[in-house]
């Protein structure tokens, strides 16, 4: 858990920041991460970080197109050594929550780093929920639950938020629950694909978000949301049926492995590894985007990081790492065949 101390820390760096450019990993987490913190101080741009696994030097050009006077980075585990070096060179501070399991010896001395894993109570909750610490702001309870849930993580507010809006919950208590059987969890698909679509339909989905006043401003289609509504549809409709596919595997496979690959112009591996766990808990499972010549690999099973780093170790250009429990891998196409025998030999 991040102390008072640097949570006081981090708003004092908020109310410092006239001009602060957000940028956040591009999922639920860190899209609500950037809503809570931008909503609280009513300034700023946020910026979806789309490369991977690194978040990339170029992303630079950003901060002085907007000409920004402070940078937050947030649930990102990885930056680019670069990025800093030529923020340094500007003089621009950077405050960085996150709260992967990361080398810390990697962080430059001149950046704000706060990731309660390195505590002395440590802990690794989503970085919404202690962007919610932070701003403590009543009227976004909900987007932080949203947040949260997706991050398959139930915060002490949840309470809370159900008094508010029990009809949006359906009586459901665990995160994923939540996440696959409420309209709280539409809402987070909702943004989960939304911020997979082009940039200037993202910069608009950001603009209605960082001013929404309920989540059924969300949930009902207008013409605020219009395009949101039906990326969501789009995407959702191509989910369902890579998903009904690996159902189907499953059903005709009982291993241990649950390996799933797929192509096409969309990565949705996280999406699909998420409720594939949820639905098979105890499986491992295994969900393969091919791209070029590359295949990015989202797996999730218990305790299965360690296994994941041993099984791209050795292979050339391979890179790996994320939660104990959910990982994000790269490796080149040609040594993928090699990744599942490493991984299943590992699993016997």
């Amino acid at each position: 858990m991040l102390t008072q101390t640097q949570i006081s820390e981090i708003r004092e760096h908020l109310e410092k920041a006239q001009n602060p450019i957000f940028f956040f990993d591009n999922d639920q987490d860190g899209l609500c991460s950037f809503l809570l913190l931008q909503r609280f101080i009513g300034r700023g741009r946020g910026i979806p970080i789309r490369s991977f696994p690194s978040m990339d030097k170029e992303y630079f050009r950003r901060v002085k197109e907007l000409n920004a006077d402070y940078v937050f980075i947030l649930d990102k585990p990885l930056v680019a050594k670069g990025f800093f070096e030529e923020v340094e060179k500007e003089n621009i501070p950077v405050v960085w929550i996150d709260h992967h399991q990361i080398d810390k010896s990697e962080i430059p001395e001149s950046v704000y780093y706060y990731n309660p894993l390195f505590s002395e109570d440590k802990s690794s909750e989503p970085v919404t929920y202690l962007s919610y610490l932070i701003t403590k702001k009543e009227s976004d309870k909900w987007i932080a639950l949203v947040g949260c849930i997706s991050d398959k993580f139930l915060p002490d507010f949840f309470p809370d938020v159900k008094k508010e809006f029990p009809e949006l919950l359906n009586n459901k208590k665990s995160p994923f629950e939540i996440f696959y059987e409420s309209d709280f969890g539409k809402i987070a698909r909702i943004f989960g694909f939304g911020l997979k679509d082009k940039t200037t339909n993202v910069i608009n989905m950001l603009r209605f978000l960082m001013k929404v006043k309920s989540p059924f401003d969300v949930l009902e289609e207008s013409p605020k949301n219009k395009t949101m509504h039906e990326h969501f549809e789009y995407v959702f409709s191509k989910y369902q049926k890579f998903f009904q596919k690996a159902i189907a595997l499953e059903e005709e496979n009982k291993e241990k492995i649950l390996f799933f690959q797929y192509g096409g112009d969309m990565s949705i591996s996280s999406d699909l590894s998420n409720e594939l766990n949820f639905r098979f808990p105890n499986k491992i499972i295994v969900v393969v985007y091919i791209s070029g010549v590359k295949a990015n690999i989202s797996v999730r099973g218990k305790k299965i990081k360690e296994l994941v780093v041993k099984s791209i170790a050795g292979l050339e250009n391979a890179t790996g790492g994320g939660h104990e429990d959910a990982v994000g891998a790269t490796v080149r196409i040609d040594d993928l065949e090699q990744f599942k025998k490493n991984l299943t030999e590992l699993l016997e």
